[in-house]
């Protein structure tokens, strides 16, 4: 097996691997400073911060013989009997020579900068910077420059890593970014009439190691340090992007791509990015009503409504249901459980799935899909477990034309239009039709029982996205007042005792639906590949 040395430290690559130093030396939990270098992008070794010593050791001897001068670590690979020493007082100087010349020119103006907190010039100063400024401070300016809709650019403040214009030539394949000029004159630009406006924008925001980029939608929103972060799944669309969810007093002020390579690996669209404001929208329903034929909306308590609807439902005995593929597999199976415990034969149908326009790939291979959706896939899954095939919302307008329908259950989640009004007035048709959403909807008007339900920041579970992919999360905010998360009104439908748990859920579920099986270890934060589970056996409940 080939062997590193990085700092004393012995380190085993894997036959035909392929490293580079600052790679090498994260296995041995060194972090060598760096500005220009991305795992996803390609090595320019501009910015010189991640100079290091480097060496070979003569694997018979064990005579060690270095090279002398510094090179970059994001440009030297790592091969057998390479050795590395970043931790010299050497690299030290060096470090500090490159902190300190990026500051004589550097604006230092922290306190109203959006980077301040995650900037990589504040910690690297702190870190390896000189003690003192040896440069007279000189008055600054702080041009700014609209690189398109969503991002503007803080030109003084670029350290000129050129993250931002590889991505766009390397990753969206858009090449709207360059850099004008030349020497200490560089700055970044776009091409006259051709703004940054490709669908994947937002990501050089997140790229730029200091405060030169400024994302629109959160510039001089909320402090980093005061937000919380918690992982998540982007529920745009059905690529299922792993992401962050920014939140401080529950509010989500932003979204951040979290590196996943099995799904998208460092990146989001802006579609996502964008996408979740509504989830704070003065629209979102909040009251729990019943309206009876010909009667007024009535508002009702949650503790008064589950068991009223659950009575009426058992009464009339002929029931179905309609699972949104918003819903996450924890819910959908819960909701179908439910239904048929009450008609054994109950019908359950997937509930509309959006799709718009037609699926676009970008130069690296990065998907946004025309799936609106996140969870077609695992919600098909449970239909079909309980179904043997996957009803839609035609096979239910079917069943309730031919009088095979008494109650029917209709979840919701969608955040634009979704259904007609003659396909509403039609489902209407039953004795108890309950919905459950987050906006006013044709259904809605008709619906007997009104509830409000919960926007993906809000709920607990696990998605399964295209390609099959199992991943899990956990809430990030509590939903408004008023409004109960789909999964703990079914938890109190089936009287389950204590608090709704998620992932004792999801265990049931790949204990009885063989296509969850991989399912039943704790989940990876980076998900499970479900077509990796070994069937099991099992019978419908």
């Amino acid at each position: 097996m080939p062997t590193v040395l990085v700092d004393g430290k012995e380190i085993e690559l894997a036959a035909g691997e392929r490293l580079n130093g600052i790679q090498v030396a994260e296995r041995t939990g060194i972090d060598i400073p760096r500005y220009c270098w991305h795992p996803g992008l390609s090595v320019v070794a501009s910015c010189r911060m991640c100079l290091v010593e480097t060496g070979t050791r003569d694997p018979k001897t064990g005579a060690i013989t270095m090279l002398p001068k510094l090179v970059p670590a994001c440009q030297t690979p790592a091969t057998d009997n390479t050795v590395f020493v970043t931790n010299s007082e050497k690299v030290e100087r060096s470090r500090a020579m490159v902190e300190e010349d990026l500051l004589i020119d550097h604006p230092i103006d922290c306190p109203i900068c959006d980077k301040a907190g995650e900037c990589y010039l504040q910690d690297y100063h702190f870190k390896y910077g000189q003690d003192a400024r040896r440069a007279d401070v000189r008055p600054f300016t702080s041009r700014r420059r609209e690189m398109g809709d969503t991002v503007t650019l803080f030109v003084d403040r670029c350290v000129m890593c050129t993250r931002c214009v590889r991505f766009t030539r390397e990753i969206t394949g858009s090449s709207e970014l360059f850099v004008i000029n030349r020497g200490s004159h560089e700055e970044i630009d776009v091409f006259p009439g051709f703004p940054l406006d490709n669908k994947m924008s937002g990501n050089v925001v997140d790229l730029c190691p200091v405060g030169a980029l400024g994302d629109k939608d959160f510039l001089y929103q909320q402090r980093v340090w005061f937000m919380k972060q918690h992982e998540g799944v982007c529920t745009g669309c059905s690529t299922g992007c792993s992401i962050n969810v920014e939140e401080n007093l529950d509010t989500v002020y932003r979204l951040k791509p979290r590196t996943n390579p099995h799904v998208n690996q460092w990146w989001m669209c802006d579609e996502g990015r964008y996408g979740f404001h509504y989830v704070h929208s003065d629209k979102r329903l909040t009251n729990v009503e019943r309206r009876r034929k010909g009667d007024a909306l009535t508002l009702l308590e949650w503790s008064q409504v589950v068991r009223e609807i659950d009575e009426q439902f058992r009464a009339l005995g002929r029931v179905a249901a309609l699972l949104s593929p918003h819903l996450t597999v924890e819910e959908a199976y819960l909701l179908a459980k439910y239904i048929r415990q009450v008609d054994p034969r109950g019908l359950i149908a997937l509930g509309p799935v959006p799709v718009e326009g037609t699926d676009e790939t970008f130069k690296n291979g990065f998907t946004i899909h025309a799936e609106k959706c996140p969870n077609r896939r695992g919600v098909e899954e449970v239909v079909k477990y309980f179904m043997r095939r996957v009803p839609t919302v035609d096979d239910v307008l079917s069943a309730i034309d031919a009088g095979q329908v008494a109650a029917l259950w209709v979840s919701g989640g969608y955040h634009s239009e979704w259904i007609t009004p003659a396909t509403a007035e039609r489902l209407a048709a039953v004795g108890c039709l309950v919905v459950q959403d987050l906006f006013a909807s044709p259904l809605l008007d008709v619906a007997t029982y009104r509830l409000p339900g919960a926007a993906f920041a809000e709920r607990e579970g696990s998605y399964v996205n295209h390609a099959d992919r199992l991943q899990s999360v956990e809430w990030a905010i509590r939903p408004p007042a008023g409004v109960r998360v789909e999964g703990s009104v079914y938890h109190e439908l089936h009287a389950i005792p204590g608090l709704a748990n998620a992932r004792k859920v999801l265990t049931e579920v790949a204990q009885t639906i063989p296509f969850f099986a991989a399912a039943l270890e704790p989940v990876d934060p980076l998900g499970v590949d479900l077509k990796a589970a070994v069937p099991q056996t099992a019978t419908t409940t």
